[in-house]
């Protein structure tokens, strides 16, 4: 546990499967009050919507930033479904998101102050490319191995 205590801490998320449900992954940054880089997350988390990707994103990164000791966070996404929903600007109607969603507000209860704030894409890269790195290394684990049971061979 880390004991240095923080004026604030900023933290970038992202999620996204690859065909929708598909292979998904998680990624997230995690920055000190003076932009030094503290922590990353990149992630194969199974097969997901893209917005439970993002959901599980900013579940998992939560994790991690609780290592770190703060009462202020600054949440970074590119998901306005996720921005919005956890704003309570949107409804969810999901019960699987919503699952998660009383999770991760559980974990924000944790912060005095949450400033969670909707990005464009372009300016969430770091995040999206973890979570394309853990997509890209997963895909690759998987080269020559076969999803095909044929059952035992009997001679």
């Amino acid at each position: 546990m880390e004991d240095k205590i923080y004026k604030y801490l900023k933290l970038y998320i992202d999620g996204g499967s690859r065909g929708n449900p598909g292979p998904s992954a998680v990624g997230a940054v995690l920055y000190d009050d003076n932009g030094k880089k503290l922590d990353e997350l990149s992630e194969y988390i199974g097969k997901y919507t893209n917005n439970m990707a993002e959901y599980i994103a900013l579940k998992k990164a939560l994790e991690v930033a609780a290592s770190y000791k703060s009462k202020k966070i600054m949440i970074f996404t590119d998901s306005k479904l996720l921005h919005n929903q956890v704003k309570k600007k949107w409804k969810i109607k999901d019960s699987r998101i919503l699952k998660v969603y009383l999770e991760i507000s559980r974990a924000l209860g944790r912060y005095g102050m949450v400033d969670l704030r909707h990005i464009p894409r372009e300016s969430n890269t770091e995040a999206d490319s973890l979570v394309n790195k853990a997509l890209d290394e997963k895909e690759l684990s998987y080269e020559g191995e076969s999803d095909i049971n044929f059952g035992e061979i009997n001679e």
